[in-house]
């Protein structure tokens, strides 16, 4: 595949013109016969060539079934007055082209979910007074009673009668769920959140696609993934993880998908234990790689009492690189371990003192007690911020952003992409890592001002997952640039990075900068509120002691709300 030029991308359609979903159905279904080709079959490709043969009624209709739950559909309920002609004219032509099928068979389930209380009580009402029961029974109970009466599918004038209403059913459902998984790489996004939503409301950022941007490289890759869905959908479904866990595919050489099986492995292992399984769950949690895994499968051994095996596991596991999470919560099973083993546990650094200070104010009507907090610390010579976790994350995201949106394989595979498909993989920063180096050596250089403030003028609206544009500005940029030195960000950009499933959050709520101070040391200072009752969370803790033992100036502010006639 040749780099696309930015008159051959697609283009999101205009969300005033009342077939908008259709446009960016048809930009998705065009994406994927056009990059995704090699990986269709033969039918396949067949019936998506039919699908933009048929009339602009027909595709709009079709595209509004898609997006809606389940395949089978009352006809009387079918209403889109958008069309350029009549539903009962694009139902033909889709009956015909063989889209939907007509009169299609109903079990009991499709038929109480279909039909409404009003409309099944005369159907049934003899036979319920035949069982002896009441004819107003709920439609729940009415539906559990019947099942056992009722075992075979019918039509729906066989269930209600000549006066019944027309019903289709949607053939090729599988074939749409495999198009949205090759354009996403997920089937977590769906239809209606993408067609309807997300296309006409964000700007994205422009990447080069090759055949390498694609998630899938082979048919087996999506025959793989959907083999992992149907898994997950059984465990939610509540199906025994035993019977689970033979269908879960083997190892895998495909590194994002390997990623999304450890996940899948991380949750079996959890519903194993729920389930009394906890052999499995070992078995299951040792198997996978997901982070969460291992502190999950220790703790299990600790409850199983099976403490050597926790302890040896515990004890390789600390001599590795960990987050600070995971160092947190092996540190604790460590230290209950030791008694048992007769051992001392491995020293643990003790975190340095956090500094705190308390408030008295009066109790605001409407404000949060972060925004009471922040009117009452600023000055005209010291302003205050309520940034939160927007601040440092978005002027890494601004510093990175080249590194962010690199074309690396796997990393985009549609031209809607918020961020990176590998953003919380391990391997994220490994994949790239010469050019976050490239990136820091502009920290110690000196240049990241102005590749910060380019990087904003050039890309501002555009989506990424590190930047909250609305309340970012350009003055605040500047401002936390005076204030915060370079080797400060450095420092925190590292550990941002280090997990950045955890760190991007956590931060504190206000930042106080002095722009107008002069003096070698920070012009800043970062707070976290903590209103009464309220307390700080690990993930706060782990925070707050980084700066600490950086040097870097935070604290605690602690709100308490003022009686009737106290004074702070």
């Amino acid at each position: 595949m040749t780099t696309e030029s930015k008159g051959q991308r697609p283009q999101t359609a205009d969300l005033e013109d009342p077939l908008y979903y259709l446009k960016n159905m048809d930009t998705v279904v065009s994406w994927v016969t056009s990059h995704h080709g090699d990986l269709l079959t033969a039918n396949e490709q067949s019936r998506l060539d039919n699908f933009f043969k048929l009339s602009v009624a027909a595709r709009g209709l079709l595209t509004r079934m898609v997006m809606r739950t389940g395949e089978l559909f009352r006809v009387d309920k079918l209403n889109y007055p958008e069309l350029p002609d009549s539903v009962g004219y694009a139902l033909a032509e889709l009956i015909e082209s063989n889209w939907l099928q007509s009169s299609p068979l109903l079990g009991i389930d499709d038929l109480f979910r279909l039909v409404t209380l009003t409309e099944l009580r005369p159907v049934f009402a003899n036979l319920l007074t035949e069982l002896g029961l009441p004819k107003n029974l709920s439609k729940s109970r009415m539906r559990e009673v019947l099942t056992e009466h009722f075992p075979e599918p019918q039509r729906l004038q066989e269930w209600l009668g000549d006066g019944a209403p027309a019903m289709v059913r949607l053939r090729d459902m599988p074939l749409f769920d495999r198009i949205r998984l090759m354009f996403f790489g997920n089937l977590r996004q769906s239809w209606t959140d993408f067609v309807l939503v997300e296309l006409g409301y964000q700007q994205y950022e422009q990447v080069t696609f090759s055949t390498d941007s694609r998630a899938f490289h082979q048919r087996a890759d999506v025959d793989c993934y959907l083999q992992m869905h149907h898994c997950r959908q059984w465990l939610d479904e509540g199906v025994a993880a035993v019977e689970v866990w033979p269908e879960v595919p083997g190892p895998l050489a495909n590194p994002w998908l390997t990623s999304r099986r450890d996940r899948l492995l991380l949750e079996l292992g959890r519903q194993a234990e729920r389930q009394g399984e906890r052999e499995l769950a070992l078995e299951v949690l040792a198997a996978s790689n997901h982070r969460e895994a291992r502190l999950k499968q220790l703790r299990l051994l600790e409850r199983m009492k099976r403490f050597g095996e926790a302890w040896k596991i515990a004890r390789h596991w600390h001599a590795g690189d960990l987050s600070d999470a995971e160092a947190q919560g092996l540190a604790r099973i460590l230290k209950r371990l030791a008694p048992k083993m007769g051992a001392a546990p491995p020293a643990v650094d003790t975190p340095p003192p956090i500094r705190e200070f308390t408030l008295t104010l009066p109790k605001p009507e409407i404000a949060s007690v972060e925004l009471a907090a922040q009117q009452h610390l600023e000055t005209e010579e010291a302003p205050v911020f309520y940034v939160e976790n927007t601040l440092i994350n978005s002027l890494f995201g601004l510093l990175c952003w080249q590194t962010i949106f690199a074309a690396i394989p796997g990393a985009f595979f549609h031209p809607f992409h918020v961020g990176p498909a590998d953003l919380m993989r391990e391997d994220f920063v490994e994949r790239r890592q010469q050019a976050f180096d490239q990136c820091f050596a502009l920290l110690r250089g000196g240049d990241y001002r102005q590749r910060i403030l380019e990087t904003w003028r050039e890309k501002h609206g555009i989506a990424n997952p590190f930047i909250v544009w609305p309340v970012l500005s350009e003055d605040l940029l500047i401002m936390a640039m005076d204030c915060i030195p370079a080797h400060h960000l450095e420092r925190l950009f590292e550990r941002l990075l280090n997990n950045l499933k955890e760190h991007r959050s956590g931060f504190p709520d206000l930042i106080r900068l002095h722009p107008n101070t002069a003096g070698p040391g920070p012009l800043y200072e970062m707070i976290e509120v903590k209103g009464p009752g309220d307390r700080l969370q690990d993930h706060q803790r782990r925070w707050l002691a980084f700066f600490a033992r950086e040097g870097m100036p935070a604290s605690v502010c602690y709100v308490r709300w003022q009686a009737d006639g106290d004074s702070e």
